[in-house]
């Protein structure tokens, strides 16, 4: 069997969040953000301190904790959850790296050399991980559902348990009719004919 048989259709999402110090920009940023091919959905809020620690609690204890949660609760932020192929690592790559002297001399393009003021102001989070995503998009988002993809033998269930008998009969009757232009009439055929199926 081919690498390909056992891929799955899966987009990967990740958390970012225009941080206190660069609200003014969220536009600009989010129309960036919109340029990079992400989809996004948000929603502005104001989180208190007791929020803010425990949204950064793996950074308990560091000497830059008590600054950290001090500001990201001193204003406004919009937090995103952005959807792409590879998200995580294509948000970070955007973002750039953490340290602003350094992301402005080895990537004087990416977000943060742009917007960020310093290392604690540095306009824009990120999730670190896939699992650190799942974990703040959650605590963001608490009403979100964020689905598991399904096993190789859900999806080949599902495929020919639904998908493969109507495209057998589509690809049948455009066989019978043999149509000019043979993609419309197959689009059409299955609008119409998926339609019929889930009405019943």
């Amino acid at each position: 069997m081919d690498q390909n048989s056992h891929s799955r259709i899966y987009v990967e999402r990740t958390l970012a969040i225009i941080k206190p110090d660069a609200i003014h920009r969220s536009e600009e940023i989010e129309d960036i953000i919109l340029k990079s091919g992400f989809t996004i959905s948000q929603r502005k809020l104001q989180l208190s301190p007791e929020q803010c620690s425990d949204f950064y609690a793996d950074q308990y204890g560091k000497i830059f904790f008590p600054s950290l949660t001090a500001f990201m609760s001193s204003g406004p932020i919009i937090a995103l959850t952005l959807a792409h192929n590879n998200a995580v690592a294509h948000w970070k790559s955007i973002i750039g790296p953490l340290n602003i002297n350094k992301a402005r001399e080895t990537l004087p393009e990416c977000l943060r050399a742009k917007y960020g003021t310093s290392d604690l102001k540095n306009a824009l989070h990120g999730s670190e991980s896939f699992h650190a995503a799942e974990r703040e998009i959650k605590f963001m988002f608490p009403n979100s559902v964020i689905e598991s993809f399904p096993s190789r033998e859900a999806t080949e269930e599902y495929l020919s348990r639904y998908v493969n008998p109507t495209l057998l009969r589509g690809l049948t009757e455009l066989c019978k009719h043999k149509p000019q232009n043979p993609c419309v009439w197959l689009a059409d055929w299955l609008m119409k004919n998926i339609t019929v199926e889930q009405a019943e």
